[in-house]
């Protein structure tokens, strides 16, 4: 337990407190705007608003597998599952107590309006579990597989970044999808095998092209720790 603790005190001075944030906030936002599905006009083709912020999820795991270890990705990835049960415990909390939600004052729709903003807020134990034991699967998937094809990169340009940060994503995007459309979308909603594929390969791709746009600025972000992780050891090395 000691070892366990020392580990997690350690991991989180390691990573910049800004990517800590800014990871575990896409992590709680990206489950809140899942409940807004998108209107895409195509029958087969299902999404949700969580897309806007899973991007930036696997673009961080993506960098600190890269600077601080595909371990110390994961052991941020249930640093931050742990906060989003917390913060869903926070919400459900708000939901019951009693009282009225701004936005549903209106003229004879007040109590449909704030059950439903209730319910939103609360959330479903069967959408937490599923999205909580999703995100760890394909956590482990995208952080080892963007690990390994590292080790076969030479990782000093812009090119060994996108490589490996592309593949990992795709799959672990993938994953991601599957585990919960698996879990979810099948069980309770009863979708068949061939929605559930199609779902997670658009899906994949669509928070794909968001990675590829937004890569460059990980890949800066990433070459800025390595070069201070770097710097640090010299000074380290020479004080010793």
């Amino acid at each position: 337990m000691k070892k366990l603790q020392k580990e997690f005190r350690d991991l989180m001075q390691t990573v910049p407190p800004i990517m800590a944030a800014l990871f575990i906030l896409s992590v709680v936002g990206m489950n809140l705007l899942a409940n807004k599905s998108i209107n895409t006009g195509v029958e087969w083709l299902a999404l949700d608003c969580g897309i806007l912020l899973s991007w930036l999820t696997f673009l961080s795991m993506d960098v600190m597998t890269q600077c601080y270890g595909p371990k110390a990705a994961t052991g941020m990835s249930i640093v931050a599952i742990l906060v989003n049960l917390m913060m869903a415990l926070i919400f459900y909390i708000a939901s019951v107590i009693p009282g009225v939600w701004s936005e549903s004052f209106v003229d004879g729709s007040e109590g449909v309006i704030n059950t439903a903003l209730d319910n939103t807020f609360s959330g479903t134990w069967f959408i937490l579990l599923g999205s909580s034991i999703a995100f760890l699967v394909s956590s482990l998937v995208n952080n080892f597989l963007n690990y390994n094809i590292g080790q076969k990169l030479a990782n000093k340009s812009f090119g060994d970044f996108a490589l490996r940060s592309y593949v990992s994503t795709f799959i672990g995007q993938f994953t991601d999808n599957l585990v919960f459309a698996l879990l979810v979308s099948k069980v309770f909603f009863g979708w068949t095998m061939i929605q559930c594929l199609t779902c997670a390969i658009t899906g994949a791709v669509l928070e794909l092209l968001f990675e590829v746009f937004f890569s460059p600025v990980g890949y800066r972000i990433a070459k800025g720790i390595t070069k201070e992780r770097k710097t640090l050891g010299m000074i380290s090395g020479q004080e010793a």
